[in-house]
């Protein structure tokens, strides 16, 4: 359990936390949200003990296993196999002490470690490690491939393995998904929901944290208010406090209209009944939740260009790719005003080459790439940012494409996205990832474009501006094509799915929840080979396995009564921490505050107070019980361990 108790944290000058009191429960899996820079990574080096509060106090269950996605790598010679089984720290202290007593002849020493990598699974290692690189990615010659030969996003996905592959009670993830693709999302979400400990995640992808946690904890106004529920639940929950905020409601009901409206638009030109119910019941949602957001700092829009041409690109029998090696056939595609599309496929199948294609950046084989009369395209490609001006100002790349334009249009366009004051007119070479894909975004905006080809516009991004990029791309007069493994944004922004595999472009009739099982059944070959592979290592151990499940049976059996009580203080947690949530919502309410109500504002406080006061209670039993179970615990594996 992780427990912190009136924190305050601070870096630099900067304040992040003050009383800030919160707690998390073994087994739970929570997402730590907020506004870029609050505090949300200081956070995480807190839980992992690199950082210390600065007052109050924190306390985590001793001798937790804690494991950590990196987010850099050493350039390394070594196989990506033996760079992902490197994570699991103690296997590789045991395979090292075992050579060194192979060397000595050591032969008691050895049966000794013999069996303890059986009992740490040890012999089944480069099997688990290779089904974690295929998870996310990685083909089978892949993974005897030396680590330098990988560039940044694969090395990530690396460290990503090294961190699945230590054995852990608490697992921290600081935006894992921000370089997969929607197949390794998919596999990962399933991979978490199967993972036993405590699972603290930093993500700006919703549907990811929808599918993945049970607990939100936002960053706000430098304290950490505890959501119970996935991001969806949370974004309901915080709305509505939101929306008794009276300062806020014309802002609400401005986009409360704007979202009826597109409803409206979209209901009258759909034409497949299965995406048509999918598509309206996300854009219902939300409406629901739009108070949510109506504190964001964006307001940008995509205006389209005032020339359209129909249909403003055609690829007629096309061959995509490279001359001496066309990655997709006869591709045939008409693009129309209004038209809103969606690439689906597995990595490497050539979505990317068809947007390269589409936006003129690789030349076509053979077939005809047919341009309207009033084409204009937006192109934002996966690398983006790498084209920007690192010594220039975000005002300067605006300049340079519009010389005449005032000072004061490109500071009122560049505020839209954010960049407001001095921002706006310092050099981007400090600028974060988000703060350059918002400027390549505001760029692709300010030229008005009239076809959208969006390669991944998402990463980087945090939440408030992927939910503000969604609503832009709602509103465009033109015509898009995205690739996203962001699945919040193209429920929300296309009305058609086009699926780029097997070297063929076909319209998708299903939605993203069909894609999902299409997706598993295209992998599961390769997963059974890889149980095949994995069978010869693990047949040898599977007799000493089940003496250790009968032996961990007794084990359990002896735990029994300790483990009923916790479980019972837990539950009466729960039922303490719903009871605060509801006293929460009412005290949110202005009403509660007014003069007649006096007395029900006076009880619900001391209501509050009360339920607070029991939960430190049986937090602080639920600790020392949780102490008891461990010493008992590791009393009967001494004993294990001397049979």
């Amino acid at each position: 359990m992780i427990r912190l108790h009136d924190i305050s944290l601070q870096r630099g000058s900067k304040i992040l936390l003050t009383n800030a009191t919160t707690t998390i429960h073994d087994g739970q899996k929570v997402a730590i949200t907020g506004a870029n820079g609050c505090g949300k990574s200081s956070l995480f080096a807190v839980f992992n003990q690199q950082l210390t509060v600065d007052s109050g106090e924190f306390t985590i269950t001793p001798n937790l296993r804690i494991a950590h996605m990196a987010q850099e790598v050493t350039a390394l010679d070594k196989a990506a196999i033996e760079y992902v089984i490197d994570g699991d720290q103690h296997l590789r202290s045991v395979q090292h002490q075992l050579t060194v007593a192979e060397q000595q002849h050591n032969n008691n020493l050895i049966a000794h470690l013999h069996s303890e990598l059986e009992k740490i699974d040890g012999y089944t290692a480069h099997h688990r490690a290779a089904q974690l690189l295929h998870g996310l990615g990685f083909s089978t010659q892949q993974e005897q491939l030396p680590v330098t030969n990988f560039s940044g996003g694969w090395r990530i996905r690396l460290n990503l393995a090294q961190a699945l592959m230590k054995p852990s009670d608490l697992l921290l993830l600081d935006e894992p998904t921000n370089h997969l693709d929607l197949d390794a999302i998919l596999w990962l979400e399933q991979w978490l929901k199967s993972y036993r400990g405590t699972l603290i995640i930093i993500s700006h992808d919703r549907d990811f944290l929808d599918n993945v946690v049970n607990q939100i904890i936002h960053i706000e106004r430098q304290t950490l208010n505890t959501y119970r529920g996935n991001y969806s639940q949370f974004e309901v929950l915080r709305s509505e406090q939101l929306a008794h905020q009276q300062s806020l409601f014309e802002k609400q009901q401005t986009q409360r209209a704007h979202i009826e409206s597109f409803i409206a638009r979209f209901r009258a030109k759909a034409t497949k009944a299965k995406q048509v119910q999918s598509r309206i019941k996300a854009l219902e949602r939300l409406e629901k939740i739009a108070p949510a957001h109506a504190d964001s700092p964006f307001t940008f829009t995509f205006p389209a260009s005032e020339k359209m041409s129909d249909p403003l690109l055609q690829l007629h029998d096309c061959a995509l790719g490279y001359a001496d090696q066309a990655i997709l056939q006869n591709v045939k595609l008409n693009i129309h005003p209004g038209d809103t599309i969606g690439l689906l496929g597995p990595n490497g199948a050539g979505k990317s080459t068809l947007l390269k294609s589409l936006a003129g950046m690789l030349s076509i084989p053979s077939g005809e790439r047919i341009c309207g009369e009033h084409l204009k395209i937006g192109y934002f490609a996966q690398h983006q940012l790498e084209y920007l001006d690192n010594n220039a100002s975000p005002a300067l790349h605006l300049q340079r494409l519009s010389p005449n334009a005032s000072e004061q249009s490109i500071r009122n366009f560049l505020g839209s996205f954010d960049f407001r004051g001095d921002l706006a007119f310092d050099p981007i070479t400090h600028f974060s990832g988000g703060e350059k894909a918002r400027l390549a975004l505001a760029i692709i905006a300010w030229q008005k474009p009239n076809l959208l080809l969006l390669d991944e516009p998402t990463n980087h991004l945090d939440l408030e501006m992927r939910q503000a990029l969604t609503v832009a791309l709602q509103a465009f007069a033109g015509a898009l094509v995205v690739v996203s493994h962001d699945r919040h944004l193209l429920r929300n922004c296309v009305d058609q799915l086009l699926l780029v595999a097997n070297n063929q472009v076909k319209e998708y009739d299903g939605d993203l929840d069909d894609y999902a099982q299409w997706l598993s059944q295209e992998k599961q070959p390769t997963s059974q080979q890889l149980e095949s592979s994995g069978t010869s290592q693990t047949t040898q151990a599977s007799q000493s396995k089940k003496d250790q499940r009968r032996k961990k049976a007794e084990i359990r059996q002896q735990l029994r009564p300790l483990t009923s009580k916790i479980k019972k203080q837990e539950q009466a947690l729960e039922q303490l921490l719903t009871k605060l949530d509801a006293i929460t919502i009412q005290l949110n309410d202005n009403d509660i505050y007014s003069d007649n109500k006096k007395e029900q504002l006076k009880q619900l406080l001391a209501e509050q107070h009360a339920i607070k006061k029991q939960q430190e209670e049986t937090e602080e039993q639920l600790l020392i019980n949780m102490a008891e179970l461990e010493t008992l615990e590791e009393t009967l594996n001494d004993t294990l361990a001397d049979e």
